[in-house]
């Protein structure tokens, strides 16, 4: 029998194919198979990509597509035998079950018959690991007339990208009820629209603070229905982060989401000393990010608020991304405080702030996770590199929350991540009363609703007494 194991692929030529040869091959189906399958099929059946329709449709799973199979014998056929010079005339299917994710598949091929002007018949089957029949067929080929050996080389490398942990967030936030959120200045598309999707998937219910004519305008522009949605009309977009922030310290908005204004504007009316909500915390952003090539959320911290935060502001930075990591299920999260080294050098302060901080975890200062640092970023989410350089660490290569040195670095990691690896990133900044979303123009509509997701999630844990809230930071002694 034929092999596909070799380290040459070689042909069969038409006068050396005997009636009653045989090739086989095994592969297992992975997630990985059907998807690749769909997007270059462009079959997008949901029985192929959705396990609750597919349940729904009677099946297991998420069930692959049964010309995988089909591709199996090509392979046997285009590799093996005849092999390398083939024509493939005709293929006769027939099928008899489904092939589940971890199903394991033998291919095989039987010469039936030679006829004139080189064409070989092959009886073909596909079994499961259950010795199961999942397909069958005759394929006629014409096969090549001279030989044909070269070593075998390796396939482009081909990734598949998926995007399933915020799935997880959506799904999560599904069952929890709405949360008052004011929504500040929204009189732009991605923010209004944002907001009322947020609202339509059942995760907030919006307060609109803005001008009314504006947000009015926008909504009939988009065809959006307000219908009940409370709308307060101020004039400007300073007076809506005013009023906004008054909402929360009236205990009527639990979430401040961001409109189409500055920042900083919102920062501003968070951070007022006499009507703010500050915290005796620092305020940080987190985002919180799904990298296809990563297997879980990973959290970066701060990439866009505190621009050369010290060791105390980098404490809180700490602190709040541990929070946000409890409130999205991780019971103990690993912490990786990075520089440019693995090692403690006098002369980079992100290495020895780094050390500083896992002294405060040790002694209690930074709670509810395990920190290590400084790492490298190598180091900190590459299991190998980590065992390369000999750091035996709970966090080496396994992190869930990276701590990055100043805002140039987090920022620059974050857009490398999204616009290089694909990933998807939501957000929130934490260590005010309440979560703060901030949205942007470039986020995508999966994005947004991550982000709005992220902070119900906060809201509700903070509701609960999972995430312990700081007194206001006028009620701190020697505030």
């Amino acid at each position: 029998m034929e092999s596909t194991t070799a380290d040459f692929i070689e042909n069969r030529t038409f006068d050396e194919i005997q009636i009653g040869q045989t090739a086989e091959l095994e592969r297992t189906l992975t997630r990985d198979d059907v998807a690749l399958f769909g997007k270059v099929s462009g079959d997008l059946n949901p029985i192929h990509t959705d396990a609750a329709y597919a349940v729904e449709s009677g099946a297991r799973g998420v069930v692959g597509h049964s010309l995988w199979a089909t591709s199996l014998i090509s392979s046997l056929l285009g590799n093996v035998l005849p092999g390398p010079g083939t024509v493939y005339v005709s293929q006769d299917s027939n099928f008899h079950r489904a092939v589940d994710l971890g199903d394991t598949l033998t291919a095989r091929i039987r010469v039936r018959e030679r006829r004139e002007g080189r064409v070989v018949l092959f009886d073909c089957e596909v079994r499961n690991q259950r010795h199961e029949p999942v397909m069958d067929g005759v394929a006629q080929v014409v096969a090549p007339a001279e030989r044909i050996r070269f070593r075998r080389v390796e396939a482009p490398e081909v990734s598949v990208r998926h995007h399933d942990s915020f799935g997880v967030l959506l799904e999560a936030v599904q069952a929890l009820e709405p949360v008052p959120t004011a929504v500040v200045h929204p009189v732009d598309q991605v923010s209004l629209q944002g907001a009322i999707e947020a609202f339509q998937d059942g995760f907030i219910q919006p307060i609109l603070i803005g001008p009314l004519g504006r947000i009015r305008s926008v909504a009939d522009e988009l065809g959006l229905d307000l219908g009940s949605i409370e709308i307060i009309d101020v004039a400007h977009s300073h007076a809506a982060a005013a009023r906004a922030v008054a909402l929360i310290r009236e205990g009527r908005a639990e979430i401040l989401m961001k409109g189409s204004l500055h920042t900083d504007e919102v920062l501003a009316a968070v951070l007022d000393k006499v009507n703010g909500i500050r915290t005796a915390r620092r305020i940080s952003h987190v985002f919180v990010m799904d990298v296809p090539t990563y297997p879980k959320l990973l959290l970066v911290s701060d990439a866009a608020v505190n621009i050369a935060p010290d060791l105390e502001a980098k404490a809180d930075i700490c602190q709040n991304a541990i929070d946000l990591a409890h409130t999205l299920g991780v019971a103990r999260p690993k912490v990786a405080i990075l520089s440019a080294v693995e090692t403690i050098r006098p002369k980079i302060q992100s290495t020895l702030d780094a050390a500083a901080l896992c002294k405060m975890a040790e002694r209690g200062q930074i709670q509810g996770g395990v920190l290590d640092g400084p790492l490298a970023m190598d180091n900190a989410i590459n299991p190998e590199a980590a065992r390369i350089k000999k750091i035996a660490s709970e966090v080496a290569g396994v992190a869930d929350v990276l701590i990055v040195p100043d805002l140039e670095s987090g920022n620059i990691l974050a857009k490398q991540l999204i616009f290089l690896a694909n990933a998807e990133a939501a957000g929130v900044v934490l260590g005010a009363r309440v979560p703060i979303v901030l949205t942007s123009r470039a986020d995508s509509v999966r994005t947004r609703r991550a982000s709005a997701a992220v902070a119900v999630l906060h809201a509700h844990a903070v509701r609960q007494g999972l995430i312990l809230k700081d007194l206001p930071k006028d009620l701190v002694k020697g505030a």
